[in-house]
């Protein structure tokens, strides 16, 4: 199609120019990535390093993308405003993040929302000004988010290519003892460079070869659409099983809200892939209508009982980031759904409203990722105020609240709020406390480990005369795998027995937990030892049998092997569970298969 600006994809000068954009962006990032491996200047900013970081990172494809189709004026203004929030959002991100350490880079989660929302925006951008309108018209808002969108694939893989044949071509020279190009392509002062130069002369070579990116787009667009009744069938099918099945094998999942609006977000795409720009060369054959209409009426129900499904787990426990983003995307869904439910069943051309829901909604998304990654609706600062009043209003129990989270998971506001906790005293202030001082967040701090008689306490000793030593429960497990500090009475029970394994005189400790046994030996006067273990606990009742006591010591049937001087041991299977199993209560839980 034609647009109002000129096409100068062609021009010599807009080649260079994007080569040369492309060029500096590698460089600046080979200087920040050695800025932040050396601990100098700007990376030792903290806030300044974030804002150079995801301007670098981002701003360049705003220049690869607008040259050929904005006027210089408009490219630069924009460029500037782009620059300008990706700096900010930028800066947020580091300073949310900066209780814990010293961070440079933004975090992986902020670098994809932004790489999307800058894709929307400018995108929106670009068509208003190829269209000379604010609000382009939708056949053109279609072909450059397109056109971009198979460019950046394509781009991709020319670098991938591009990095296989530098490897392949350092091979071949090493082959006659010339290491000095497989070693020129490792370093970094290269390697940045190289690669985001090849990536801007990939968009240049494809954006003079408009016929070739439409192909490309058409070819995709027509296989895509041709998966929509099959996902229409599918999806059709499932919601007229719930009220058959009920909601509650849903709820099981622990994961519906995410499945469904994946599932929705798939029906968006290849409706649109049905749809294209509106202006086909010939018309949609009549299964890909009905399958459009049908298709949006279903986004309704997927929609509404995601939303339903998020606010239970909200309603129950409560805010978290997960969840906080989880609802913008049911925010974005109920838009696309509203929009395309009411262009399934007005009359006229097919579907001719999801235009319209598409261009608002992309507005929505772009509002919803700017709020989201700034201090507007930071999800983990919302998640901590509502974790907060639901302690202050008694909804959450003071053993209850999540101090991982708060430590870990929350940024800055997270250890704000433990460090007000702990000011407060009481059992609150003292978890809170002993939460300030982890290190790792699946790792017990020193202070954290239980007491002897709290150890004593969660594991069922046979016989029932006996306890466990003083220097076991006492001894400091951290750093091993298999400690027996698991047993924290939050899952599975703990059983423990003695038994002499070894045969040397001395009794070992055989604890069973979560479908395992570990063996344990007194290597030294009150020093003990993991010697061994088995995780073939799998049939019911084995971890009451190991805690009443009926485990004993027996032959191996199988001796091991001596190989090359080293004994080794063979790893026989574990016999079939008996046909009756006692049915007694607690003990070891089999293992999921």
């Amino acid at each position: 199609m034609a647009y109002a600006i000129e096409d100068r994809a062609a021009s010599p000068a807009i080649g260079w120019t994007r080569v040369a954009v492309g060029l500096v962006q590698g460089l600046a990032l080979w200087a920040l990535t050695e800025a932040a491996d050396n601990k100098v200047w700007p990376a030792t900013s903290g806030v300044l390093f974030g804002v150079l970081a995801a301007v670098t990172l981002f701003a360049p494809f705003v220049v690869l993308g607008g040259l050929a189709e904005m006027r210089g004026r408009t490219l630069v203004i924009w460029t500037l405003v782009a620059a300008t929030g990706l700096a900010a959002l930028g800066a947020h991100d580091i300073d949310r993040r900066a209780a814990h350490e010293v961070v440079e880079w933004i975090s992986g989660e902020a670098m994809v929302f932004l790489a999307a929302c800058l894709f929307i925006a400018h995108h929106l951008v670009a068509g208003a000004e190829a269209d000379r309108k604010v609000i382009a018209r939708f056949a053109v808002y279609f072909d450059l988010a397109w056109k971009h969108g198979v460019q950046l694939v394509m781009a991709a893989g020319f670098v991938g290519v591009f990095w296989i044949v530098l490897f392949l071509g350092g091979a071949l020279f090493k082959l006659i003892g010339i290491e000095f190009v497989e070693e020129l392509i490792r370093k970094t002062w290269f390697a940045f460079p190289a690669t985001t130069t090849m990536f801007a002369a990939a968009v240049q070579l494809t954006d003079v070869r408009h016929a070739l990116i439409r192909g490309v787009r058409t070819v995709a667009l027509t296989l895509l659409s041709w998966l929509l009744p099959v996902l229409v069938f599918l999806t059709g099918a499932f919601m007229a099983s719930l009220p058959f099945t009920g909601l509650e094998p849903l709820w099981a999942t622990k994961s519906a809200a995410s499945i469904l609006l994946s599932a929705a977000a798939t029906m968006i795409i290849l409706i649109n892939a049905a749809y294209q720009d509106g202006e086909p060369d010939e018309p949609a054959p009549v299964i890909l209508r009905w399958a459009a209409r049908v298709g949006g009426l279903l986004l309704v129900p997927l929609v509404a009982v995601a939303a339903y499904a998020l606010w239970l787990r909200v309603h129950q426990y409560g805010l978290t980031p997960d969840r906080i983003i989880a609802g913008a995307c049911v925010i974005a869904g109920v838009c696309y759904a509203v929009g395309y439910g009411v262009a399934a069943v007005l009359p006229g051309v097919w579907m001719k409203r999801l235009e319209l829901t598409n261009v608002i909604t992309a507005f929505v998304v772009v509002g919803l990722i700017l709020a989201l990654f700034s201090p507007i609706a930071d999800p983990a600062r919302l998640s901590v105020n509502d974790q907060m009043a639901r302690l202050a209003a008694g909804k959450v129990a003071a053993d209850k609240v999540d101090y991982r989270f708060l430590r870990f998971e929350s940024e800055r506001y997270g250890m704000a709020a433990l460090k007000t906790l702990k000011a407060k005293g009481g059992e609150t202030g003292k978890r809170a406390t002993e939460a300030l001082t982890l290190k790792e967040r699946y790792r017990r701090a020193v202070e954290e480990q239980p007491r002897a008689r709290d150890m004593a306490s969660q594991v069922t000793v046979w016989p029932k005369d006996r306890a466990l030593p003083g220097s076991f429960v006492n001894r400091r497990w951290d750093d091993d795998p298999r400690s027996p500090t698991r047993c924290d009475g939050q899952d599975d029970k703990c059983e423990a027995t003695f038994a002499d394994v070894n045969g040397d005189g001395h009794e070992e400790i055989l604890l069973a937990f979560s479908g395992a046994v570990t063996v344990y030996e007194e290597a030294t006067p009150n020093v003990w030892r993991v010697v061994g273990w088995t995780d073939s606990l799998n049939c019911e009742g084995d971890g009451v049998a190991v805690g009443e006591g009926r485990v004993k010591v027996v032959p191996r049937r199988w001796a091991d092997l001596l190989v090359n001087g080293r004994r080794v041991p063979l790893n026989m299977e574990p016999q079939a569970c008996p046909a009756t199993a006692p049915a007694k209560a607690g003990g070891v839980k089999p293992p999921p298969r």
